[in-house]
């Protein structure tokens, strides 16, 4: 009997410790993950192209350019405090059929789910802690609406753009509709993601009103700034030409002149988010930067 008991016991103890280290694990999210993280960590989705129509807007001759295409990719800044989704794509998970290419507005294209790609790394996007956008324009902001439970890191004007009525001709509200009731914290200047200085969106309006550039600064590869829009392409910035699109010219030249300073000074690359040729040779994730 009692050996009996006594092997029933060691069982029911052993049997215990197994439940208790499965719900541990189970218990283990992606956000106690990133928390975990012992270092700062960069991964570049691939959300797919833009077929640019007409290049005049530019200022930019054809034969001097390398291309008028436009890469769209996706960004996931991995903190040990957190974890940022900066910019989210131009077409919808939604609108990219099994196998196949989604289409926005005719030259907006892509065939690789973003929530797909994220779930590679090991995240979901209810994982994400914060939510930010260069601005509000409609192929940064496409797959918004995953994220709509994370705390969203918005500039004041940019926010009453996208939720204006009529809406702007810039926008698709349908991809970002789920934002206006997210948790919305509003910046304004330059703001310390994390506060250790290693993660901050540097204000650079004039493509938009508010718009805005990133900053990471990464141990082993080095600081990087992420553009947003302050450069479409390569050439814009090689000829100092500014296109006739811009929300304020004016402030566009000046900001540009500002965040050319900045990376003297952070020693810093700039990654010119639709630069085609420069962002194909970005490693992808699951592969990261660090």
């Amino acid at each position: 009997m009692r050996t009996s008991f006594h092997r029933r016991h060691v069982l029911s103890g052993v049997f215990g410790l197994m439940i208790f280290g499965v719900l541990a694990l189970a218990g283990l999210t992606h956000e106690t993950q990133a928390a975990a993280a012992s270092a700062l960590k960069l991964y570049v989705f691939d959300c797919g192209k833009l077929d640019i129509p007409d290049i005049t807007p530019y200022g930019i001759k054809r034969e001097e350019m390398a291309t008028n295409m436009m890469s769209v990719p996706c960004f996931l800044v991995v903190h040990p405090k957190g974890t940022l989704m900066w910019d989210v794509g131009a077409v919808p998970d939604s609108a990219i059929p099994a196998g196949g290419t989604g289409t926005l507005r005719q030259y907006g294209t892509s065939s690789k789910k973003l929530e797909t790609q994220l779930s590679e790394t090991g995240y979901k996007p209810s994982d994400i802690t914060y939510l930010a956008f260069s601005h509000f324009h409609w192929d940064h902001v496409g797959n918004a609406n995953l994220f709509a439970k994370s705390t969203w890191l918005a500039r004041a004007k940019e926010r009453e753009i996208m939720f204006a009525d009529p809406p702007s001709p810039r926008t698709e509200p349908a991809n970002f509709s789920a934002l206006k009731s997210s948790k919305t914290v509003t910046i304004e200047g330059d703001y310390d993601v994390f506060g250790d200085g290693t993660v901050v969106m540097k204000s650079a309006p004039g493509h938009s009103p508010d718009h805005q550039v990133l900053f990471v600064k990464l141990a082993n590869t080095g600081p990087v700034v992420l553009s947003g829009d302050l450069y479409h392409y390569p050439e814009e910035r090689a000829l100092k030409r500014v296109p006739a699109t811009e929300f304020d010219p004016q402030q566009t030249a000046a900001s540009r002149a500002r965040i050319e300073a900045f990376l003297k000074e952070a020693h810093a690359q700039l990654w010119i988010q639709h630069d085609f040729y420069g962002t194909a040779k970005l490693k992808k994730s699951p592969d990261f930067y660090d």
